[in-house]
């Protein structure tokens, strides 16, 4: 028996089948079982996926045991200390760094995009007033095929990378026209003169009569800093469900837009993109920093139906590398807002109490990504109710990255997975009368 191959055995038949391993650059290996059932007759059982490989992918790699996360093979920590978060998205599509002249025209491309059609801007006068503002993402962003569908030839590179562009450009615009939809304000136009982060911070925040960032009227940038630290953070994560909901989406031949649709709606679930709001509706249900030990309590309680949010992480099982980038910046923003909302003090006092509790060191417990970055939010104005919507415009970098290397893998089969049948067998039809 080969050294590169897994043996199984049915042991009802007997019968032994070898299927290879396949080895990646990192990582563990991956046993190729796709003719388990013509061989073997059944097929696996992994609710969740929690020991499937989809997919080949050269995008992000992830060691939860270690705490690594690599963005086309460098290090989340430094990407996230030397980048802008339009390098990292150009890194995550094309694969490499871009140079100086790349990256000017990337950003050039990306601005010009930003804008959206007129038409498509009407689209919100129909949402009601207090529509969340995820409802509208999911369903503007995929009407975006109704505008552009001359570029829709997926089977065409080049057309496939002006979508790309097009979405990473368009995200933060819908994003803030959402927001501002929400409370009534007009709408504002990109400019072209504002890096992305402060692009989006001012189509968020400027008022009829003064821009929210100006020559007269800057906000600090150490603040546009930190939002493109959080982006960068968030611009992917393997195959998360998401990311897996778009593959899925798009193995179907299915246009980009109807793709990311799709995955801003699997992102607004709470397990998800919505852990960092779940954040803050905690802490608003702690209440004060006396409560603390109260609730520390409650989460240790497995009776107790309280859960402590911002915990612990399914992938990582000693800590996040993001949470640990992150939390400085935290304490940056905290700094320099000069915040004195009691949330913060509260937030600050839960992270000091479980990092030192017994309980929590030893299930490895610490904070993740999710904690710190809806703390930051909150200070940079961001209302809660957006913070899923931050979280998918920094997605869109890696779901599209996703999309396009699915598309170029040749022969890439539709997604269809099997199940375990637990219903009735087959039965005869009785008439209404004689039931």
């Amino acid at each position: 028996m080969s050294n590169d191959t897994l043996l199984v055995r049915h042991n009802a038949t007997g019968k032994e089948v070898e299927y290879p391993l396949l080895k990646g650059s990192l990582g563990a290996d991956t046993v190729d079982i796709r003719s388990l059932n013509k061989d073997l007759g059944c097929f696996t059982y992994d609710p969740g996926f929690i020991a499937t490989a989809a997919c080949k992918s050269k995008i992000t790699y992830i060691d939860g045991d270690n705490g690594i996360l690599l963005y086309r093979g460098y290090p989340i920590e430094q990407l996230a200390e030397n980048c802008e978060f339009t390098e990292v998205a150009y890194l995550l599509m094309n694969g490499e760094l871009p140079n100086a002249v790349q990256l000017r025209d990337f950003n050039e491309e990306i601005s010009d995009r930003a804008i959206i059609h007129e038409a498509l801007r009407k689209f919100f006068d129909g949402f009601h007033y207090d529509a969340h503002p995820m409802a509208m993402l999911v369903g503007v962003v995929g009407s975006l095929s109704a505008f552009y569908h001359s570029d829709l030839n997926i089977k065409d590179p080049a057309s496939r990378m002006i979508c790309a562009t097009r979405l990473i450009g368009k995200m933060p615009t819908i994003a803030a026209a959402s927001y501002r939809h929400s409370i009534g304000r007009p709408f504002v136009y990109p400019r072209m003169d504002l890096s992305y982060c402060e692009n989006f911070l001012n189509m968020m925040f400027s008022r009829s009569s003064q821009n929210y960032i100006d020559q007269e009227h800057y906000i600090d940038p150490n603040l546009v800093q930190a939002l493109n630290l959080l982006f960068i953070l968030h611009a992917d994560h393997e195959q998360n469900a998401s990311t897996s909901t778009v593959r899925m989406a798009g193995s179907t031949g299915a246009n980009p837009y109807a793709c990311v649709a799709a995955g801003i709606a699997a992102l607004w679930g709470p397990a998800h993109g919505g852990a960092n709001e779940a954040v803050l509706n905690m802490l608003a249900q702690i209440g004060s920093v006396e409560n603390v030990p109260k609730y520390i309590a409650k989460a240790k309680d497995h009776d107790d139906p309280f859960r402590l949010m911002g915990f612990g992480h399914r992938v990582y099982k000693n800590f996040d590398p993001r949470a640990t980038i992150i939390r400085k910046t935290c304490y940056e923003v905290l700094s320099r807002t000069n915040t004195n909302d009691p949330l913060f003090e509260l937030a600050l006092a839960l992270e000091e109490y479980a990092l030192k509790d017994e309980y929590f060191i030893e299930k490895k417990l610490y904070p993740n990504v999710d904690f710190y970055s809806g703390i930051i939010y909150k200070a940079l104005h961001i209302p809660v109710e957006m913070f899923t919507v931050m979280f998918a415009i920094a997605r869109t970098a890696g779901w599209i990255s996703h999309w396009l290397e699915m598309m170029e893998e040749p022969g890439t089969p539709i997604s269809r997975p099997r199940q375990l049948y637990v219903g009735p067998p087959r039965r005869d039809y009785t008439a209404v009368n004689n039931r």
